[in-house]
């Protein structure tokens, strides 16, 4: 039996020592150039197990990268009572001398002492220098790590990436707030017997922060794309030259300067379905910094409506509406609606930036077809139709009876109350138009309310809105009132 042990233990010892000479990628060996600095926690609350299970994760992550100046520094810093910087960014240059170090990292227990442990490690990623992306790796079993929002909060506002890996036990809401968006690639809570499930979505999330080549498509319209960069230089030591063109022509292009503490730029009047270069250059000591350069191709513009819907139909009316809004291109939209199969066609044209409609004096108990045509500024006209029956014509259903609308004082605020039979009543329908910025489309909001309500306030509502409110039956809506947001005691009418 002794022997079979011996054996085992020799096996695994045997698998240990290759596994830590596997060759590095070829693909990820040079790929990155940044500052790695892993915060471990080390206290007491920390498991013998947990923290040799950290360990060996952070040996697995980190095993693909070269290290040194030029490529990716790695630093441990451990958390306990005092902080204890287990070795520097400068003192790995090779992975066979990192993977050692983390094999000889001993616990510190005691408390679990982060807020220190965190100035620490800010002093430290402070004094890195270097125009390289510093990333904070946080590994922790998340239990009682103090007030580290503050210090989370300055180390991000300085261009640190934080990151963090947790216990399962852990505080998810102050994690979540700690690390730098998004979130979801950011932050891993995983039992530590599964922790290895993570190690290559990590990796990823830490090679898309510190690659070499940080020139990146970020965000791309069929006329727009948002270029973003890690940053080379400040507003002091240089510039920005960009130059971007179409690869089919050219001719078709722009050469812009830009500051150099800029990190992003949004290339506009781009043309739909084109591939496009673009190249960024620092300057003016061009020579120190190699040219930074992207492809990317402009999807094809949608041309819409893609989406025609009636929300909202009664015996003589429907509403339909339709999206997506497209301002700029559109000149003008055209809704044509008639009785289903052959009936008489009506037609209304409306500006572009309304994606709604409401066609009255309509038949009871009768389809309709409504179609909704898009002009566009180039010509090209795009159509969407949809089948919609109007409701059978009932009994006349009793009107709300009073609607007051007024401005609640020193407050963004109008307070609204009304009246209305109760007998077989089911809750209101209230609309109103909320204030939005200029360059925005005011679009209507609606709210039911129970039956048992008679007031209610409303913020933001735009100038010269009409907020409605309709009562709502067994058998269908009762004529509703509107009342002005400017006039709220002078004006008043009901609506069908």
């Amino acid at each position: 039996m002794r022997a079979f042990l011996i054996c085992c233990a020799f096996i695994w010892a045997t698998f240990q020592q290759s596994n830590m000479q596997l060759p590095i990628p070829a693909t990820e060996a040079n790929c990155c150039e940044g500052d790695i600095l892993l915060l471990l926690d080390s206290s007491g609350s920390v498991t013998n197990y947990e923290f040799s299970r950290f360990l060996r994760f952070s040996a697995t992550l980190l095993r693909v990268f070269s290290l040194g100046r030029g490529h990716v520094r790695v630093g441990l810093l451990q958390v306990g009572t005092e902080s204890n910087l287990a070795f520097g960014l400068d003192v790995h240059t090779d992975q066979r001398s990192l993977q050692k170090a983390l094999e000889r990292v001993q616990q510190l227990q005691g408390d679990t002492n982060t807020e220190n442990a965190l100035r620490d490690a800010q002093q430290l990623l402070r004094a890195a220098g270097g125009n390289v992306p510093r990333i904070l790796l946080w590994l922790t079993d998340g239990a009682s790590p103090g007030d580290v929002g503050q210090v989370m909060s300055e180390l991000k506002a300085e261009g640190v990436f934080v990151l963090a890996v947790s216990a399962v036990h852990g505080n998810y809401r102050l994690l979540r707030d700690a690390v730098s968006p998004p979130s979801e690639s950011h932050l891993y809570v995983v039992d530590i017997d599964d922790i290895e499930i993570i190690t290559e979505d990590l990796r990823d999330a830490i090679i898309k922060i510190i690659q070499a080549n940080r020139l990146q498509v970020v965000n791309l319209t069929p006329r727009t794309a948002t270029l973003q960069w890690r940053p080379l230089l400040t507003a002091t030591t240089g510039y920005y030259q960009l130059q971007y063109y179409s690869v089919r022509n050219p001719a078709i292009g722009s050469l812009q300067y830009l500051s150099g503490d800029s990190i992003s730029v949004e290339l506009t009047d781009l043309v739909p379905d084109t591939a496009y270069t673009a190249t960024l250059l620092p300057g003016p000591n061009q020579r120190l910094f190699n040219a930074l350069s992207v492809n990317f191709s402009t999807p094809s513009e949608v041309l819409g409506p893609t989406v025609v819907s009636v929300p909202d139909s009664g015996p003589y009316h429907i509403r339909v509406e339709w999206g997506p809004p497209q301002v700029a291109q559109v000149l003008r939209y055209t809704v044509e609606y008639s009785a289903f199969p052959s009936g008489r066609v009506h037609m209304l044209t409306l500006q572009s930036q309304q994606n709604f409609s409401l066609l009255t004096g309509l038949v009871p108990a009768t389809q309709y077809l409504v179609t909704v045509s898009a002009l566009y500024a180039g010509g090209k006209e795009r159509a969407m139709s949809v089948r919609a029956c109007t409701k059978e014509a009932t009994a006349a259903l009793p009107a709300l009876l009073d609607l007051q609308l007024s401005p609640v004082p020193q407050q963004d605020l109008w307070q609204v109350t009304w009246q209305a039979h109760q007998e077989h009543l089911k809750g209101y329908w209230l609309t109103w138009e909320q204030d939005k910025p200029v360059d925005s489309i005011s679009k209507p909001s609606a709210l039911y309310l129970p039956p048992t309500t008679g007031a209610t306030h409303l913020s933001h509502v735009s100038p010269s809105s009409r907020v409605c409110m309709s009562p709502v039956y067994s058998s269908g809506r009762g004529d509703g009132i509107c009342c002005s947001a400017e006039k709220p005691s002078d004006w008043r009418r009901t609506f069908p």
